[in-house]
């Protein structure tokens, strides 16, 4: 009897997310949800595109304080947030919020 291989939906993300522009809406999404959000789903980018570990030496942090700061009660620096973010090929980018009034 042959076993049948099974993907978890986490799998599923994590290839998906390895695609920067799957990986930027993503956490687009995430951040019009919460903050807490945002994070976990950071840490999900991070996950599928480098490595936690990987990233962290190339971002100058600490592996332990990078997994901490990508939690659900992570307070990032805005420094540190922007090194996270290029690590994964990713920036902070603003537009203005349009109210139409139609």
């Amino acid at each position: 009897m042959r076993k049948r291989k099974t993907y978890s939906y986490k799998d599923d993300l994590l290839e998906d997310l390895k695609d920067v522009d799957y990986a930027a809406a993503y956490l687009s999404t995430a951040l019009s949800d919460s903050k807490e959000v945002f994070l976990l789903a950071l840490r999900d980018v991070a996950e599928a595109q480098k490595g936690i570990s990987k990233l962290a030496v190339e971002a100058q942090v600490n592996r332990e304080n990078l997994y901490r700061m990508l939690s659900e009660r992570g307070n990032p620096r805005l420094d540190t947030l922007k090194a996270v973010l290029h690590g994964v090929g990713l920036r902070i980018e603003f537009q203005p919020e349009r109210l139409d009034a139609f």
